[in-house]
């Protein structure tokens, strides 16, 4: 049985009066959701927490020709564990998929820790990523079953949070490491980390056992979405022109050909309710993509503040935690909206201040930017921070919400990190080549970037109208 993924969840009583913090911060349950956030929040932070210690990285072994693969070989090994976090529930459960996802992330970090050049860093990064993108998928895809219904819009907030905190203590935990030449034992930290919260994992999820049942891997559909990311990121390092158009076009082409295979399969990496006319599923997703591809703004911050406005790279840093800030703080408060109409408004609100937030941010790259101008960027980017807060952890309800079948369920669970993964890294390389465009002039690249990625936003208004349609 399945119905069309509303944000009141299926009951209408997610989030509602039945549900507080103090419950869910308590006994089993917050020993649950110590676990969940974890291992996000793990995956989240050594997105930046590594970003700060590639200088030292590449001072100590070398290598920098390899430095952008660094990153892409993590994001893309954690975009293929995430679509078999589902399949790993139902025939493991919830204890071993989280007891594999820590130790695959530790046995990674610690070959960080000791690799003596860089192509043995990239390995060890694959097996971080490996076990980075099952910790991701799998903080949202738990939620559904192992928690009352009741808790899973504050407890979607709280894990989603994560990936705001990840950006906020990543930098900075990375930049003490790397201050005094410990990058090694930064890695050996994450990996020491990784195995204590395998222990509370077990002992958390011990009761929780998978049916046994193996799911097909859907191979027709993961060529081509592996490789219509890989040609979108290529667009990023090829020549300015035909070839760059090339890329994004060959790119935008396999991505169709994914949705045709998906639709057409037996076995597919998306629920097959996501495909079904009238069912709301597809508009949830591609709203989350949206506010994912904002999130990517983040990266940029920084860099344009200190060549725009001559911001130190402390203040610099702090400004570009602000969206962050603003988008933990707003999805704290927006989880206990307990009325449907209040959750619908909340998420047609979220793009619409998100990409009103990025215009303007956008269009207030000037020269000459003094301290008031700052103050101004600090507050548009509170604006769109708070765009997201608002609309993700409803948005992660209403996936979860989608269907009755706990197969399919935690399917459209899982797949919200997909989702987010995928968006990641192809607006990362979008942004890549929208800055080589800008050339020399910073201003003209900053504008390009911002605007370029508020158009992406922009069509999470539509998107997200139609996701909450009655």
């Amino acid at each position: 049985m399945t119905r069309p993924a509303t944000p009141a969840g299926a009951n209408g009583n997610v989030g509602s009066d039945n549900s507080t913090w103090a419950d869910l911060l308590s006994g089993r349950n917050l020993a649950i959701l110590t676990v969940l956030a974890s291992g996000v929040l793990l995956y989240a932070m050594n997105l930046y927490f590594t970003a700060a210690l590639m200088p030292s990285i590449v001072a100590d072994i070398g290598g920098q020709h390899y430095y952008a693969w660094v990153t892409t070989s993590f994001v893309v090994a954690a975009i293929v564990a995430s679509l078999f976090v589902s399949r790993l529930l139902d025939w493991k459960g919830a204890g071993t998929a989280y007891v594999l996802g820590f130790i695959t992330f530790a046995v990674g970090a610690a070959g960080n820790a000791a690799s003596p050049g860089m192509e043995l860093l990239i390995l060890g990064r694959v097996v971080q990523g490996l076990g980075g993108g099952l910790l991701a998928g799998l903080g949202y895809a738990v939620i559904r079953s192992a928690l009352p219904e009741r808790h899973w819009a504050r407890a979607t907030g709280a894990v989603s949070a994560m990936w705001g905190l990840g950006t906020l203590f990543g930098p900075a935990l990375g930049g003490v490491f790397a201050e005094f030449g410990l990058w090694r034992w930064a890695y050996g930290a994450l990996a020491f980390a990784a195995l204590a919260f395998a222990i509370l994992a077990q002992r958390s999820f011990g009761g929780m056992q998978g049916s046994g049942h193996r799911t097909a891997v859907p191979v027709a559909s993961l060529v081509p979405l592996i490789l219509a990311i890989v040609s979108i990121s290529l667009s990023s390092i090829v020549p300015i022109g035909w070839p760059t158009f090339t890329m994004i076009g060959a790119g935008l082409v396999l991505l169709t050909l994914f949705v045709i295979v998906e639709r057409r399969s037996r076995e597919t990496i998306l629920p097959h309710i996501t495909y079904r006319r009238g069912n709301s599923l597809k508009w949830v997703y591609i709203t989350v993509a949206t506010l994912s591809a904002g999130v990517m703004v983040e990266t940029f911050i920084p860099l344009f503040a200190q060549k725009i406005a001559s911001l130190t790279p402390l203040v610099a840093g702090l400004l570009g935690a602000v969206l962050s800030l603003a988008w933990v703080i707003a999805q704290l408060f927006v989880v206990s909206i307990s009325s449907d109409a209040g959750k619908r408004r909340a998420i047609r609100l979220g793009p619409l201040l998100l990409t009103g937030g990025l215009i303007a941010y956008g269009l207030l790259q000037v020269p000459g930017t003094d301290v008031a101008m700052v103050a101004i960027w600090a507050a548009v980017l509170t604006i769109a921070g708070a765009g997201i807060g608002l609309a993700w952890p409803l948005l992660g309800v209403a996936a979860m919400s989608a269907t009755d079948d706990p197969a399919e369920g935690g399917k459209a669970a899982a797949a919200i990190t997909t989702t987010q993964l995928i968006a990641f890294s192809i607006t990362s390389a979008l942004s890549g080549t929208l800055m080589a465009a800008g050339g020399e002039n910073v201003i003209d690249a900053a504008r390009y970037v911002i605007l370029g990625i508020a158009l992406l936003t922009l069509t999470g208004i539509l998107t997200a109208g139609i996701a909450t349609r009655r």
